[in-house]
């Protein structure tokens, strides 16, 4: 470089560090509350927490910063945080936190989380599962879930659960040995039940059972004990919109005695414990098994009452028949009667009129009697035994006998003294 040279005050970098260090610690000599969001959260070996807090406008981050929470605090901030609000002190929640900045000659600038308010963390995550709720219901699927019919016979269950939980074992036990000996089919769709694997770990495992979706008559989530903190996985969106639109009803059994979560609010029904998910499918059984009984009993009433009736109507039928064929054979008699007086007018008029015939016959019968005749000057003439009726049967020298009421006479015939 050309002309005079300027003169230069220097420092080592330890002395630059010291003196960035003085500037901090007197900047930041109190702790500062601070708002943010948890993107990041992990311990390490020693029992140190280091996190990544963000701020966020709307979905875009406008602030980041690496953060520790070294262990004598972290074992002391942890179990504090979570009895308070019964989220667990992890990645996705909102915190409010007092933090001093500090600077390290090695290892530069950090931020150091001092303490925590648990009330603004149970203020966001209300928050939060509001507009979770909100959400769903204007999207018009919040009450789907809760608005299906459970089947008359729940006995085919989809479970959705870690297989080592005891929450697991203690559902498929009460199903097993349950007192009215009831007979469910019921089969494991594992899933992790807490920390950030649950969303999708949950998601795939409805996927799977819709895939079998005739197989089953219900869907059961379900969990064991543990910390509360450990729920705030079920407090998510994505689940709660695929359970609310599952064509099964869901129950719900994740083990909390306090809060409920969305999940809680979408399923068709929640209880406090898996062993109470499985009383009330058996519940339902014994409900169904009281209606068939019901039914049975009700058709068994109304097949007995249609007897009645039909016995009822038969002998009813049976009088009025019994009725009709005695006025029928009365009715038949009195005809018959009369059909028999008359037959016996008609019969004594027949032998009347047939008797004026046979008299009358009788009558011409005696007019005709030759003796009769004689009586009256009539003569008769036989020959040979045989009444001559014309001259021209009579030939010359036949001999003839003439009848009269007082006797006869024999004479020949001589036709030359006929005329």
């Amino acid at each position: 470089m050309m002309g005079e040279v300027p003169e230069i005050t220097s420092c080592s970098l330890s002395e630059l560090a010291l003196k960035l260090k003085t500037v901090v610690r007197d900047s930041f000599s109190s702790p500062v509350w601070v708002r943010a969001e948890i993107s990041e959260l992990y311990e390490n070996a020693n029992g140190n927490c280091y996190l990544e807090l963000i701020e966020k406008s709307g979905d875009k981050i406008v602030a980041r910063q690496k953060a520790v929470v070294l262990s004598f605090t972290y074992r002391m901030l942890k179990p504090y945080f979570e009895e308070n609000t019964g989220i667990a002190f992890s990645a996705g929640i909102s915190v409010l936190v007092a933090c001093v900045y500090d600077f390290h000659e090695i290892y530069g600038l950090s931020l150091h989380i001092k303490d925590v308010e648990p009330s603004y963390t149970v203020g966001e995550a209300a928050r939060r599962k509001l507009e979770i709720l909100r959400r769903l219901s204007d999207e018009g699927v919040a009450d789907m879930n809760r608005q299906l019919l459970l089947p008359l016979v729940p006995n085919r269950v989809a479970i959705i659960s870690s297989a080592t939980a005891a929450g697991y074992g203690d559902f498929v036990d009460q199903l097993t040995h349950n007192g009215y000996q009831y007979k469910f089919y019921h089969r494991l769709f594992p899933a992790v039940m807490q920390g950030n694997a649950t969303e999708e770990s949950v998601i795939a495992a409805l996927d799977t059972i819709f895939a079998h979706y005739d197989d089953f008559d219900v869907v059961v989530i379900i969990r064991g004990g543990g910390a509360t903190a450990e729920l705030a996985a079920f407090d998510n969106y994505a689940i709660a919109l695929h359970c609310a639109q599952f064509p099964l009803p869901i129950i719900v059994g994740i083990g909390h005695q306090r809060d409920d979560t969305v999940l809680d609010a979408v399923a068709y029904r929640s209880v406090k414990t898996p062993t109470a998910a499985a009383e009330f499918l058996i519940d339902a059984m014994r409900q169904a098994e009281m209606e068939l009984d019901g039914r049975i009993q009700a058709l068994a009433g109304n097949v007995q009452t249609i007897m009645e009736e039909y016995r009822q109507g038969l002998r009813t039928h049976a009088m009025k028949l019994r009725y009709a064929v005695q006025t029928f054979s009365h009715h038949r008699r009195s005809d018959l009667q009369t059909i028999k007086m008359e037959l016996v007018d008609a019969f004594r008029k027949r032998m009347f009129a047939e008797n004026r015939k046979a008299d009358a016959v009788e009558n011409r019968v005696k007019m005709l009697n030759p003796a009769i005749l004689l009586k009256k000057g009539y003569t008769l003439t036989l020959k040979n035994g045989r009444i001559v009726t014309s001259k021209t049967s009579l030939s010359q020298g036949d001999t003839i006998e003439t009848l009269f009421s007082d006797g006869s006479v024999w004479s020949v015939v001589d036709k030359n003294k006929n005329r």
